[in-house]
């Protein structure tokens, strides 16, 4: 449906543990980057998805957990922590953890400031990042909602980053910001996007 073009998915390691960490414009980014990955691909997503009633929640449940959704409660008190250590869980397993460090989806198109969740898991499991940037998905699904309409994607992925010199230093918050800072300049480089240094969560309440 999407005839997705892909590029440098070779540079995602055949086993062990690694992060693919990219942008985030719309909701069918979560299928598209599985699709054209040859190892499974987990996420964490809202556990509402999976806890639906009747048919069409039994529907959601079986769709979700098929493109490889972890649920997690991320709306509690402690939902960061949740999905922090979900997502070192299925690391220290040796599989591919997919994260948007962004947060959210952007609001118009940009790339916006990532969260350091992600450093902290490159540098706690020592799993290598690998960026990867989602082009045209917005064009088919624009907003998120709605169905997507048929159309070409290109999922660009940079070569595998590594931060093995900051061994140890995963609560010093300089060290993870520059971590989080070089990812997201890679994942700006793939997409071609325009870069603002603030939060998407931030843009959307203004």
């Amino acid at each position: 449906m999407f005839r997705p073009q892909v590029e440098g998915v070779e540079n995602i390691p055949g086993d062990g543990p690694v992060i693919l960490a990219g942008n985030h414009l719309t909701f069918i980014d979560s299928i598209v980057l599985p699709v054209v990955t040859k190892r499974q691909v987990l996420f964490i997503g809202k556990d509402e998805y999976v806890t639906g009633k009747g048919v069409k929640g039994r529907l959601m449940a079986w769709f979700f957990t098929g493109v490889g959704m972890i649920p997690v409660d991320r709306d509690g008190a402690n939902g960061g922590v949740a999905a922090l250590m979900t997502g070192r869980r299925i690391l220290e397993e040796g599989k591919v953890f997919g994260i948007y460090p962004e947060g959210t989806r952007s609001p118009d198109g940009r790339l916006y400031r990532g969260r350091t969740g992600i450093a902290r898991l490159t540098l706690m499991t020592g799993a290598p990042v690998v960026p990867f940037a989602m082009i045209g998905t917005d064009k088919l699904q624009p907003g998120g909602r709605g169905i997507p309409r048929p159309g070409r994607v290109t999922v660009r992925f940079g070569e595998a980053m590594e931060f093995s010199r900051y061994d140890g230093m995963d609560r010093d918050r300089y060290v993870l910001r520059a971590v989080t800072d070089s990812v997201m300049a890679e994942v700006m480089r793939l997409s071609g996007q325009e870069y603002v240094d603030m939060y998407a969560t931030k843009a959307k309440a203004a």
